[in-house]
Protein backbone atom coordinates (compact mmCIF):
# COMPACT_ATOMS: atom_id res chain seq x y z
CA UNK A 1 0.00 0.00 0.00
CA UNK A 2 0.79 3.75 -0.72
CA UNK A 3 1.37 6.24 1.91
CA UNK A 4 -2.24 6.64 2.89
CA UNK A 5 -2.28 3.23 3.97
CA UNK A 6 1.29 2.90 5.84
CA UNK A 7 -0.68 5.89 7.84
CA UNK A 8 -3.19 3.40 8.59
CA UNK A 9 -0.69 0.35 9.59
CA UNK A 10 0.67 3.04 12.05
CA UNK A 11 -2.80 3.95 13.77
CA UNK A 12 -3.75 0.38 13.94
CA UNK A 13 -0.33 -0.55 15.34
CA UNK A 14 -0.40 1.74 18.00
CA UNK A 15 -3.95 1.29 17.98
CA UNK A 16 -3.09 -2.63 19.34
CA UNK A 17 -0.63 -1.54 21.49
CA UNK A 18 -2.74 0.60 23.57
CA UNK A 19 -4.99 -2.35 23.66
CA UNK A 20 -2.16 -4.63 25.06
CA UNK A 21 -1.44 -2.08 27.52
CA UNK A 22 -5.22 -1.92 29.37
CA UNK A 23 -6.44 -3.41 31.93
CA UNK A 24 -5.14 -7.61 32.49
CA UNK A 25 -8.62 -9.70 31.84
CA UNK A 26 -9.67 -11.42 34.84
CA UNK A 27 -8.47 -14.91 35.04
CA UNK A 28 -11.18 -17.55 35.91
CA UNK A 29 -10.40 -19.93 38.96
CA UNK A 30 -10.75 -23.14 38.14
CA UNK A 31 -10.18 -27.10 38.94
CA UNK A 32 -6.98 -28.55 38.00
CA UNK A 33 -6.03 -28.19 34.77
CA UNK A 34 -4.01 -30.63 32.83
CA UNK A 35 -1.77 -29.30 30.53
CA UNK A 36 2.29 -28.38 30.09
CA UNK A 37 4.17 -25.11 28.73
CA UNK A 38 7.20 -25.19 26.78
CA UNK A 39 9.51 -22.73 27.47
CA UNK A 40 12.47 -21.29 25.12
CA UNK A 41 14.59 -18.27 25.06
CA UNK A 42 16.55 -16.14 22.18
CA UNK A 43 18.96 -14.50 24.14
CA UNK A 44 21.20 -11.96 22.71
CA UNK A 45 23.49 -11.43 26.23
CA UNK A 46 21.32 -7.88 27.76
CA UNK A 47 17.87 -9.12 26.64
CA UNK A 48 16.39 -11.84 25.24
CA UNK A 49 12.26 -12.95 24.22
CA UNK A 50 10.57 -15.50 26.07
CA UNK A 51 8.24 -17.73 24.07
CA UNK A 52 5.60 -19.79 25.96
CA UNK A 53 3.06 -22.60 24.57
CA UNK A 54 0.78 -24.11 26.57
CA UNK A 55 -0.80 -27.21 25.51
CA UNK A 56 -4.30 -28.09 27.01
CA UNK A 57 -3.84 -32.07 27.55
CA UNK A 58 -7.14 -32.30 29.21
CA UNK A 59 -10.75 -33.14 27.51
CA UNK A 60 -12.33 -29.69 28.06
CA UNK A 61 -11.20 -26.57 27.13
CA UNK A 62 -9.66 -23.99 29.04
CA UNK A 63 -11.37 -20.65 29.02
CA UNK A 64 -9.85 -17.22 29.99
CA UNK A 65 -6.56 -18.61 30.18
CA UNK A 66 -4.09 -16.91 32.30
CA UNK A 67 -0.46 -18.59 32.63
CA UNK A 68 1.95 -17.50 35.86
CA UNK A 69 5.37 -18.24 36.42
CA UNK A 70 8.14 -15.98 38.26
CA UNK A 71 12.01 -15.76 37.36
CA UNK A 72 14.95 -16.03 40.03
CA UNK A 73 16.95 -13.46 38.40
CA UNK A 74 16.59 -9.84 37.67
CA UNK A 75 15.15 -10.03 34.44
CA UNK A 76 12.48 -7.02 33.70
CA UNK A 77 9.65 -7.43 31.03
CA UNK A 78 10.25 -4.80 27.98
CA UNK A 79 7.41 -3.77 25.91
CA UNK A 80 4.05 -5.20 25.46
CA UNK A 81 4.91 -8.86 24.05
CA UNK A 82 2.79 -10.57 21.82
CA UNK A 83 -0.69 -12.77 21.31
CA UNK A 84 -1.43 -12.03 24.98
CA UNK A 85 -1.19 -9.67 27.90
CA UNK A 86 1.86 -9.64 29.61
CA UNK A 87 2.63 -8.09 33.09
CA UNK A 88 5.50 -8.42 35.77
CA UNK A 89 4.83 -7.79 39.34
CA UNK A 90 8.59 -8.39 41.03
CA UNK A 91 9.43 -11.40 39.36
CA UNK A 92 6.40 -13.17 39.18
CA UNK A 93 5.40 -12.90 35.41
CA UNK A 94 1.51 -13.28 34.18
CA UNK A 95 0.42 -13.78 30.28
CA UNK A 96 -3.68 -13.24 29.50
CA UNK A 97 -4.78 -14.34 26.57
CA UNK A 98 -5.44 -12.09 24.14
CA UNK A 99 -9.10 -11.08 22.89
CA UNK A 100 -9.03 -13.07 19.93
CA UNK A 101 -7.98 -16.27 21.40
CA UNK A 102 -9.58 -16.48 24.70
CA UNK A 103 -9.84 -20.09 24.74
CA UNK A 104 -7.08 -23.72 24.54
CA UNK A 105 -9.32 -25.99 22.77
CA UNK A 106 -8.95 -29.86 24.23
CA UNK A 107 -5.64 -30.77 22.53
CA UNK A 108 -4.85 -27.38 21.07
CA UNK A 109 -2.11 -24.92 22.46
CA UNK A 110 -1.82 -21.31 22.66
CA UNK A 111 1.88 -19.30 22.06
CA UNK A 112 2.89 -16.04 22.97
CA UNK A 113 6.18 -14.41 23.35
CA UNK A 114 7.30 -10.96 24.97
CA UNK A 115 11.07 -9.39 25.20
CA UNK A 116 12.91 -9.03 28.55
CA UNK A 117 16.23 -6.99 29.85
CA UNK A 118 18.38 -8.42 32.10
CA UNK A 119 22.05 -8.68 33.75
CA UNK A 120 24.38 -11.93 34.86
CA UNK A 121 22.46 -14.65 35.21
CA UNK A 122 19.35 -15.68 32.90
CA UNK A 123 18.32 -18.67 34.63
CA UNK A 124 14.80 -20.23 33.08
CA UNK A 125 11.49 -20.56 35.51
CA UNK A 126 10.42 -24.85 35.58
CA UNK A 127 7.00 -24.24 37.73
CA UNK A 128 3.83 -23.13 35.94
CA UNK A 129 0.50 -22.00 36.70
CA UNK A 130 -2.67 -21.69 34.34
CA UNK A 131 -5.27 -19.90 36.07
CA UNK A 132 -3.67 -20.46 39.25
CA UNK A 133 -3.48 -24.26 38.99
CA UNK A 134 0.12 -26.04 38.46
CA UNK A 135 0.71 -26.88 34.66
CA UNK A 136 2.42 -30.11 35.12
CA UNK A 137 1.24 -32.66 32.31
CA UNK A 138 -1.72 -33.90 35.19
CA UNK A 139 -4.60 -32.52 36.73
CA UNK A 140 -3.57 -30.87 40.39
CA UNK A 141 -4.41 -29.01 43.01
CA UNK A 142 -4.95 -25.18 43.01
CA UNK A 143 -1.89 -22.79 43.43
CA UNK A 144 -1.77 -19.25 44.15
CA UNK A 145 1.44 -18.51 42.75
CA UNK A 146 4.26 -20.51 40.57
CA UNK A 147 6.82 -21.83 42.33
CA UNK A 148 10.36 -20.96 40.68
CA UNK A 149 13.04 -23.25 40.42
CA UNK A 150 16.96 -22.78 39.13
CA UNK A 151 17.10 -24.66 35.30
CA UNK A 152 18.75 -23.62 32.47
CA UNK A 153 16.52 -22.97 29.29
CA UNK A 154 16.69 -26.05 27.17
CA UNK A 155 16.14 -24.90 23.53
CA UNK A 156 16.13 -21.89 22.43
CA UNK A 157 13.38 -20.44 20.10
CA UNK A 158 13.38 -17.15 18.03
CA UNK A 159 9.40 -16.68 18.11
CA UNK A 160 6.38 -17.92 18.73
CA UNK A 161 6.78 -21.31 16.53
CA UNK A 162 3.56 -22.60 15.54
CA UNK A 163 3.27 -25.53 13.53
CA UNK A 164 -0.48 -26.50 12.16
CA UNK A 165 -1.03 -29.46 9.50
CA UNK A 166 -3.09 -28.64 6.90
CA UNK A 167 -4.99 -31.42 5.02
CA UNK A 168 -3.46 -31.76 1.63
CA UNK A 169 0.24 -31.67 2.41
CA UNK A 170 2.62 -28.67 2.37
CA UNK A 171 2.54 -25.64 -0.26
CA UNK A 172 3.75 -26.82 -3.46
CA UNK A 173 6.90 -26.14 -5.47
CA UNK A 174 6.44 -23.40 -8.45
CA UNK A 175 8.02 -22.76 -11.28
CA UNK A 176 6.90 -20.70 -14.58
CA UNK A 177 5.64 -21.94 -17.62
CA UNK A 178 4.57 -19.70 -20.19
CA UNK A 179 2.01 -17.24 -18.82
CA UNK A 180 1.65 -19.92 -15.76
CA UNK A 181 2.21 -21.11 -12.86
CA UNK A 182 2.61 -24.51 -12.35
CA UNK A 183 3.65 -27.47 -9.47
CA UNK A 184 6.64 -29.90 -10.68
CA UNK A 185 4.06 -32.42 -12.08
CA UNK A 186 2.79 -29.27 -14.63
CA UNK A 187 -0.08 -28.42 -12.90
CA UNK A 188 -1.55 -25.07 -13.23
CA UNK A 189 -1.70 -23.49 -10.01
CA UNK A 190 -3.83 -20.04 -9.65
CA UNK A 191 -2.62 -18.10 -5.83
CA UNK A 192 -5.84 -16.64 -4.17
CA UNK A 193 -5.42 -15.54 -0.89
CA UNK A 194 -4.83 -12.27 1.38
CA UNK A 195 -2.12 -9.84 2.36
CA UNK A 196 -0.88 -10.52 6.51
CA UNK A 197 -0.05 -6.82 7.29
CA UNK A 198 2.69 -5.92 10.02
CA UNK A 199 5.98 -7.42 9.53
CA UNK A 200 6.50 -4.40 7.61
CA UNK A 201 6.15 -1.77 10.07
CA UNK A 202 5.92 -3.50 13.97
CA UNK A 203 9.58 -4.06 14.39
CA UNK A 204 10.98 -0.78 12.97
CA UNK A 205 8.33 0.98 14.84
CA UNK A 206 9.36 -0.72 17.76
CA UNK A 207 6.60 -2.85 18.90
CA UNK A 208 7.67 -6.13 18.11
CA UNK A 209 7.21 -8.39 14.79
CA UNK A 210 3.48 -8.98 14.07
CA UNK A 211 0.17 -7.04 14.35
CA UNK A 212 -2.21 -9.85 15.78
CA UNK A 213 -1.45 -12.97 16.09
CA UNK A 214 0.36 -15.85 13.91
CA UNK A 215 -0.36 -19.33 15.91
CA UNK A 216 -1.96 -22.36 14.41
CA UNK A 217 -5.44 -21.38 15.12
CA UNK A 218 -4.67 -17.74 13.35
CA UNK A 219 -3.54 -19.74 9.90
CA UNK A 220 -6.37 -22.28 10.44
CA UNK A 221 -8.68 -19.00 10.75
CA UNK A 222 -7.48 -17.70 7.52
CA UNK A 223 -7.28 -21.39 5.88
CA UNK A 224 -11.38 -21.24 6.81
CA UNK A 225 -11.68 -19.47 4.31
CA UNK A 226 -12.08 -21.95 1.15
CA UNK A 227 -9.98 -21.06 -1.41
CA UNK A 228 -6.86 -19.23 -0.33
CA UNK A 229 -3.73 -20.98 -0.70
CA UNK A 230 -1.86 -17.95 -0.75
CA UNK A 231 -0.76 -15.46 2.20
CA UNK A 232 1.75 -12.59 1.32
CA UNK A 233 4.84 -11.68 3.87
CA UNK A 234 6.14 -7.95 3.79
CA UNK A 235 9.41 -7.30 5.11
CA UNK A 236 11.11 -4.25 6.17
CA UNK A 237 15.09 -4.07 4.82
CA UNK A 238 15.91 -2.17 8.03
CA UNK A 239 14.55 -4.86 10.48
CA UNK A 240 15.97 -7.41 8.02
CA UNK A 241 19.61 -6.40 7.87
CA UNK A 242 19.73 -5.07 11.50
CA UNK A 243 20.30 -1.57 10.85
CA UNK A 244 20.71 0.32 13.96
CA UNK A 245 17.85 2.28 13.88
CA UNK A 246 15.48 -0.69 15.12
CA UNK A 247 15.89 -2.57 18.08
CA UNK A 248 17.77 -5.62 18.46
CA UNK A 249 15.52 -7.73 19.84
CA UNK A 250 13.51 -6.86 16.50
CA UNK A 251 16.35 -6.72 14.28
CA UNK A 252 18.68 -9.14 11.92
CA UNK A 253 19.14 -12.69 13.17
CA UNK A 254 15.76 -11.87 15.29
CA UNK A 255 13.63 -10.88 12.85
CA UNK A 256 14.97 -12.95 9.93
CA UNK A 257 14.45 -16.07 12.65
CA UNK A 258 11.21 -14.88 13.51
CA UNK A 259 10.03 -14.52 9.43
CA UNK A 260 11.62 -17.84 8.42
CA UNK A 261 9.60 -19.81 11.23
CA UNK A 262 6.37 -17.53 10.03
CA UNK A 263 7.17 -18.62 6.18
CA UNK A 264 7.75 -22.27 7.48
CA UNK A 265 4.52 -22.37 8.90
CA UNK A 266 2.93 -20.99 6.61
CA UNK A 267 4.57 -23.38 4.19
CA UNK A 268 3.50 -26.26 6.04
CA UNK A 269 -0.01 -25.34 6.26
CA UNK A 270 -0.06 -25.66 2.57
CA UNK A 271 -0.21 -21.79 2.36
CA UNK A 272 1.93 -20.34 -0.73
CA UNK A 273 3.90 -17.75 1.06
CA UNK A 274 4.95 -14.27 -1.12
CA UNK A 275 7.24 -12.40 0.66
CA UNK A 276 8.22 -9.08 -0.27
CA UNK A 277 10.06 -5.80 0.30
CA UNK A 278 7.60 -3.35 1.60
CA UNK A 279 9.38 -0.83 3.20
CA UNK A 280 13.06 0.02 2.41
CA UNK A 281 15.84 3.04 2.76
CA UNK A 282 16.52 6.23 0.95
CA UNK A 283 15.88 9.50 1.94
CA UNK A 284 13.25 10.86 -0.65
CA UNK A 285 11.60 14.30 -0.18
CA UNK A 286 9.99 14.95 -3.37
CA UNK A 287 6.86 14.52 -5.01
CA UNK A 288 4.35 11.84 -3.65
CA UNK A 289 7.12 11.95 -0.65
CA UNK A 290 5.60 8.80 1.84
CA UNK A 291 8.10 10.68 4.84
CA UNK A 292 11.23 12.93 4.67
CA UNK A 293 13.03 9.75 6.84
CA UNK A 294 16.32 7.56 5.59
CA UNK A 295 15.07 4.77 7.39
CA UNK A 296 12.49 2.26 6.40
CA UNK A 297 9.45 4.01 7.82
CA UNK A 298 7.40 4.32 4.97
CA UNK A 299 7.31 3.61 1.09
CA UNK A 300 9.66 4.66 -0.63
CA UNK A 301 9.73 4.93 -4.80
CA UNK A 302 12.43 2.62 -5.64
CA UNK A 303 14.54 0.26 -3.37
CA UNK A 304 17.61 1.87 -2.61
CA UNK A 305 21.45 0.63 -2.49
CA UNK A 306 20.68 -1.71 0.54
CA UNK A 307 18.64 -3.87 -1.33
CA UNK A 308 20.57 -5.59 -3.11
CA UNK A 309 22.06 -7.31 0.42
CA UNK A 310 18.76 -7.59 1.38
CA UNK A 311 17.83 -9.46 -1.69
CA UNK A 312 20.84 -11.56 -1.51
CA UNK A 313 20.31 -12.60 2.37
CA UNK A 314 16.76 -13.22 1.56
CA UNK A 315 17.52 -15.45 -1.91
CA UNK A 316 19.78 -17.45 0.63
CA UNK A 317 17.66 -17.86 3.06
CA UNK A 318 15.00 -19.33 0.73
CA UNK A 319 16.73 -20.65 -2.30
CA UNK A 320 15.98 -24.15 -1.03
CA UNK A 321 12.54 -24.10 -1.20
CA UNK A 322 10.54 -23.00 -4.65
CA UNK A 323 7.19 -23.07 -2.71
CA UNK A 324 8.31 -19.41 -1.94
CA UNK A 325 8.21 -16.87 -3.66
CA UNK A 326 9.77 -13.66 -4.16
CA UNK A 327 7.93 -9.92 -4.79
CA UNK A 328 10.89 -7.76 -5.58
CA UNK A 329 9.25 -4.52 -4.43
CA UNK A 330 5.58 -3.66 -3.01
CA UNK A 331 4.77 -0.63 -5.28
CA UNK A 332 7.41 1.22 -7.14
CA UNK A 333 6.58 5.24 -8.15
CA UNK A 334 9.11 6.53 -9.78
CA UNK A 335 6.92 7.54 -12.61
CA UNK A 336 6.57 10.75 -9.57
CA UNK A 337 10.35 11.27 -9.47
CA UNK A 338 11.25 11.09 -12.68
CA UNK A 339 10.88 14.02 -16.30
CA UNK A 340 8.81 11.67 -18.17
CA UNK A 341 7.11 8.29 -18.58
CA UNK A 342 9.92 6.74 -20.51
CA UNK A 343 12.44 8.12 -17.68
CA UNK A 344 10.74 6.33 -15.04
CA UNK A 345 10.34 3.11 -16.14
CA UNK A 346 14.52 3.20 -17.23
CA UNK A 347 14.18 4.22 -13.67
CA UNK A 348 12.34 0.60 -12.71
CA UNK A 349 14.25 -1.46 -14.63
CA UNK A 350 18.20 0.16 -14.56
CA UNK A 351 17.90 2.42 -11.71
CA UNK A 352 18.94 5.73 -13.46
CA UNK A 353 16.78 8.12 -11.70
CA UNK A 354 17.93 11.37 -11.87
CA UNK A 355 14.66 12.57 -9.92
CA UNK A 356 15.30 10.36 -6.56
CA UNK A 357 18.32 11.66 -4.02
CA UNK A 358 19.62 8.49 -3.28
CA UNK A 359 21.25 5.54 -5.50
CA UNK A 360 18.40 3.12 -6.73
CA UNK A 361 18.72 -0.44 -7.39
CA UNK A 362 16.84 -1.42 -10.45
CA UNK A 363 14.84 -4.29 -10.55
CA UNK A 364 17.48 -6.04 -13.26
CA UNK A 365 20.11 -5.29 -10.58
CA UNK A 366 17.58 -7.35 -7.97
CA UNK A 367 16.78 -9.89 -9.80
CA UNK A 368 20.80 -10.96 -10.39
CA UNK A 369 21.26 -10.28 -6.60
CA UNK A 370 18.42 -12.93 -6.05
CA UNK A 371 19.85 -15.16 -8.94
CA UNK A 372 23.03 -15.26 -7.66
CA UNK A 373 22.37 -17.63 -4.69
CA UNK A 374 21.57 -19.83 -7.09
CA UNK A 375 17.67 -19.57 -5.97
CA UNK A 376 15.51 -20.63 -8.73
CA UNK A 377 12.45 -19.40 -6.84
CA UNK A 378 9.59 -17.64 -8.65
CA UNK A 379 10.00 -13.63 -8.54
CA UNK A 380 7.39 -11.47 -8.97
CA UNK A 381 7.85 -7.65 -10.06
CA UNK A 382 5.60 -4.48 -9.32
CA UNK A 383 5.04 -2.57 -12.35
CA UNK A 384 4.79 1.99 -11.90
CA UNK A 385 2.69 4.12 -10.51
CA UNK A 386 2.63 2.02 -7.06
CA UNK A 387 2.10 -1.40 -9.15
CA UNK A 388 -0.99 -0.08 -10.86
CA UNK A 389 0.69 0.43 -14.48
CA UNK A 390 1.89 -2.54 -16.28
CA UNK A 391 2.16 -0.77 -19.38
CA UNK A 392 5.64 -1.20 -20.21
CA UNK A 393 6.76 -4.20 -18.31
CA UNK A 394 6.87 -6.24 -21.00
CA UNK A 395 9.32 -3.49 -23.09
CA UNK A 396 11.16 -3.65 -20.07
CA UNK A 397 11.15 -7.09 -18.28
CA UNK A 398 14.43 -7.46 -16.88
CA UNK A 399 16.63 -10.52 -18.29
CA UNK A 400 16.75 -13.77 -16.15
CA UNK A 401 18.22 -16.75 -16.50
CA UNK A 402 15.39 -19.41 -14.98
CA UNK A 403 12.76 -17.80 -16.44
CA UNK A 404 10.99 -17.36 -13.66
CA UNK A 405 9.69 -14.03 -13.69
CA UNK A 406 6.04 -13.18 -12.93
CA UNK A 407 4.38 -9.68 -13.34
CA UNK A 408 2.43 -8.09 -9.88
CA UNK A 409 0.29 -5.55 -10.16
CA UNK A 410 -2.26 -3.64 -7.52
CA UNK A 411 -5.51 -2.20 -8.34
CA UNK A 412 -7.69 -0.10 -5.73
CA UNK A 413 -11.08 1.52 -7.06
CA UNK A 414 -9.23 4.80 -6.68
CA UNK A 415 -6.31 4.29 -8.53
CA UNK A 416 -5.74 5.64 -12.56
CA UNK A 417 -6.52 2.11 -14.32
CA UNK A 418 -9.30 0.78 -12.35
CA UNK A 419 -11.97 -0.11 -15.79
CA UNK A 420 -11.78 -2.62 -17.69
CA UNK A 421 -10.68 -1.26 -20.80
CA UNK A 422 -7.57 0.16 -18.96
CA UNK A 423 -6.99 -3.52 -17.98
CA UNK A 424 -8.05 -4.73 -21.64
CA UNK A 425 -5.10 -2.55 -23.10
CA UNK A 426 -2.44 -2.65 -20.43
CA UNK A 427 -3.18 -5.75 -18.80
CA UNK A 428 -4.29 -8.46 -21.11
CA UNK A 429 -1.23 -8.24 -23.37
CA UNK A 430 0.90 -9.09 -19.49
CA UNK A 431 -1.34 -11.72 -18.62
CA UNK A 432 -1.40 -13.75 -22.49
CA UNK A 433 2.81 -13.39 -22.21
CA UNK A 434 3.71 -13.56 -17.97
CA UNK A 435 2.26 -15.09 -15.15
CA UNK A 436 0.12 -11.78 -13.36
CA UNK A 437 -0.52 -11.65 -9.82
CA UNK A 438 -2.58 -9.06 -8.47
CA UNK A 439 -0.79 -8.68 -5.27
CA UNK A 440 -3.37 -6.32 -3.68
CA UNK A 441 -6.83 -5.71 -4.67
CA UNK A 442 -9.66 -3.67 -2.90
CA UNK A 443 -11.56 -0.77 -2.08
CA UNK A 444 -12.03 2.06 0.24
CA UNK A 445 -15.66 1.97 0.83
CA UNK A 446 -16.07 -1.29 2.89
CA UNK A 447 -18.44 -2.53 -0.25
CA UNK A 448 -16.89 -5.08 -2.37
CA UNK A 449 -18.99 -3.79 -5.80
CA UNK A 450 -15.14 -3.07 -7.12
CA UNK A 451 -13.00 -6.00 -6.55
CA UNK A 452 -16.45 -8.26 -7.75
CA UNK A 453 -15.60 -6.43 -11.00
CA UNK A 454 -11.73 -6.86 -10.79
CA UNK A 455 -12.21 -10.82 -9.80
CA UNK A 456 -14.50 -11.50 -12.95
CA UNK A 457 -12.29 -10.05 -15.16
CA UNK A 458 -9.25 -11.56 -13.62
CA UNK A 459 -10.76 -15.31 -13.17
CA UNK A 460 -11.82 -15.27 -17.02
CA UNK A 461 -7.98 -15.37 -17.60
CA UNK A 462 -6.95 -17.36 -14.36
CA UNK A 463 -5.00 -14.89 -13.01
CA UNK A 464 -4.14 -14.74 -9.49
CA UNK A 465 -4.85 -12.03 -6.62
CA UNK A 466 -5.02 -11.60 -2.95
CA UNK A 467 -7.10 -8.92 -1.14
CA UNK A 468 -5.40 -6.44 1.58
CA UNK A 469 -5.71 -7.22 4.21
CA UNK A 470 -5.96 -9.66 6.96
CA UNK A 471 -5.51 -7.03 9.53
CA UNK A 472 -8.76 -5.78 11.68
CA UNK A 473 -8.35 -2.42 10.81
CA UNK A 474 -11.32 -0.43 10.48
CA UNK A 475 -12.10 -0.63 6.72
CA UNK A 476 -13.99 2.41 6.51
CA UNK A 477 -10.51 4.34 6.13
CA UNK A 478 -9.22 1.48 4.26
CA UNK A 479 -9.25 -2.17 2.90
CA UNK A 480 -9.39 -4.56 5.73
CA UNK A 481 -10.96 -7.80 5.77
CA UNK A 482 -11.73 -8.71 8.98
CA UNK A 483 -13.22 -7.50 12.07
CA UNK A 484 -11.61 -10.71 14.15
CA UNK A 485 -8.27 -12.68 14.10
CA UNK A 486 -11.20 -15.66 14.36
CA UNK A 487 -11.39 -14.97 10.30
CA UNK A 488 -15.36 -12.89 10.38
CA UNK A 489 -15.21 -11.11 7.68
CA UNK A 490 -15.95 -6.86 7.02
CA UNK A 491 -18.56 -6.36 4.81
CA UNK A 492 -15.49 -5.73 2.01
CA UNK A 493 -14.46 -8.93 2.98
CA UNK A 494 -17.61 -10.91 2.59
CA UNK A 495 -17.08 -10.26 -0.74
CA UNK A 496 -13.52 -12.01 -1.23
CA UNK A 497 -14.54 -14.40 0.86
CA UNK A 498 -17.73 -15.52 -0.77
CA UNK A 499 -16.12 -14.85 -4.01
CA UNK A 500 -13.53 -17.47 -3.40
CA UNK A 501 -15.88 -20.06 -2.12
CA UNK A 502 -17.66 -20.21 -5.59
CA UNK A 503 -14.09 -21.08 -7.42
CA UNK A 504 -14.32 -24.80 -6.27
Amino acid sequence: MSLRHSVLALGAAIAATAALLGPIAASSSAAATACTVDYSVNDWGSGFTANVKVTNLGTAPVNGWTLGYAYTGNQTLSGTGWNGTWSQSGKTVTVTAPAWATTIPAGGNATAGANFAYSGTNTAPTAFTVNGTPCTGSPSSPSPSPSPSPSPSSSPSPSPSPSPTAPGGAAPALKVSGNTLVTPAGTPYVLHGVNRSGTEYMCVQGYGFFDGPVDAAAIAAIKSWKGVNTVRVPLNEDCWLGKPNVKPEYAGANYRSTIRTWVNDLRTAGLTPIVELHWSRGQYTGNSAGCADLNATCQKPMPGADAVPFWNSVAETFKGDPSVVLDLFNEPYPDRSESSLAQGWLCWRDGQCPGIGYPVSGMQSLVDAVRATGAANVILLGGLAYSNDLGQWLAHKPTDPTGNLGAAWHVYNFNTCSTSACWDATLAPVAARVPLMAGEIGENDCAHGFIDQVMAWLDARRVSYLGWTWNTWNCTTGPALITSYDGTPTAFGAGLRDHLATLG
